[in-house]
């Protein structure tokens, strides 16, 4: 009896701590979401309603934002895919000390603040900052992309890219070279080994890489509230807006919730597609 105790006894206090810090606080936010909210007095304890989950269902306001912070995190997601598979695969061939040099390229912004990332990309996508300087002198003329979706999702790519290629990396590191070098010694060619040997390993990584980025994508809030401004608004950024501008916390709390489970049921989507056509193509 002892023994089976054991395990839930090692458990138990990381068990407590992930009650307290996520399960309690997500809680008391579903509690807060149905309370009836007066204008003039705040949030009513005790006083219940479905008033706020109607509001979000049925106002085309709300629809926009959500279908905005949907394509752009799944944007973010696709160009993430398409830029750090490649660079991973190419750290996971390279040598010392390069691959340690280009290793810590690919993990110095996660030591910089997204604050002060966001505030950087602000000063190169401004009306006079080194991108719009480059295009004068191209005799293109300043161009605005300060406080739009492109430098949302600029800003996005270049903070997420890190948690895309460090999964594919980690699978390649699994991969075993000498069958790579199997199939090109069968005359298969580069792209077809690629496509048959190394995708196929690497698919893991590429799933987990994805479901990071999109997540952390979509419920980011420093990029899009420093880079997209007051009218560019996204999901989180509508949350922080309902909690300290408008006080309406119920609406905010509803509005959260709301994203998390739509944020579920797309990366589970996902990862079960990914993962059949992945199971298939290793059957």
């Amino acid at each position: 009896m002892k023994h089976k105790a054991t395990p839930w006894w090692l458990s138990g206090p990381a068990l407590l701590l992930f009650v307290a810090l996520l399960v309690v606080p997500l809680a008391l936010t579903a509690v807060l979401s149905f309370n009836v909210y007066d204008p003039a007095t705040g949030p009513k304890a005790g006083e219940f309603t479905l008033e706020h989950y109607a509001q979000v269902f049925t106002d085309s306001y709300y629809h926009g934002i959500f279908w905005r912070t949907f394509w752009i995190s799944g944007l973010v997601t696709l160009i993430c895919v398409l830029v750090g598979a490649p660079e991973a695969y190419v750290l996971s061939r390279m040598r010392n000390p390069w691959r340690s040099v280009l290793l810590l390229v690919v993990l110095a912004p996660l030591l910089v603040s997204v604050v002060v990332r966001a505030f950087g990309w602000s000063m190169l996508l401004g009306p006079e900052g080194a991108v719009n300087g480059l295009l004068r002198l191209a005799g293109i003329g300043p161009v605005k992309m300060l406080y739009t979706e492109t430098a949302v999702i600029v800003a996005l790519v270049h903070v997420m890219l890190p948690f895309m290629v460090i999964p594919v990396w980690t699978s390649l590191q699994k991969l075993d070279a000498g069958v790579e070098n199997a199939a090109l010694s069968l005359k298969a060619s580069h792209f077809t080994t690629l496509r048959r040997i190394v995708l196929p390993q690497v698919m893991p990584g590429i799933l987990s890489g994805s479901l990071i980025v999109f997540g952390l994508a979509a419920s980011s809030f420093a990029i899009p509230g420093l880079l997209g401004g007051r009218r560019l608004k996204m999901v989180a950024t509508v949350v922080y807006d309902e909690y300290l501008h408008e006080l309406n916390w119920p609406l905010g709390a509803a509005v959260a919730l709301v994203l998390l489970v739509a944020n579920l049921i797309v990366m589970l989507s996902y990862n079960r597609l990914v993962e059949g056509r992945y199971k298939k193509a290793l059957g």
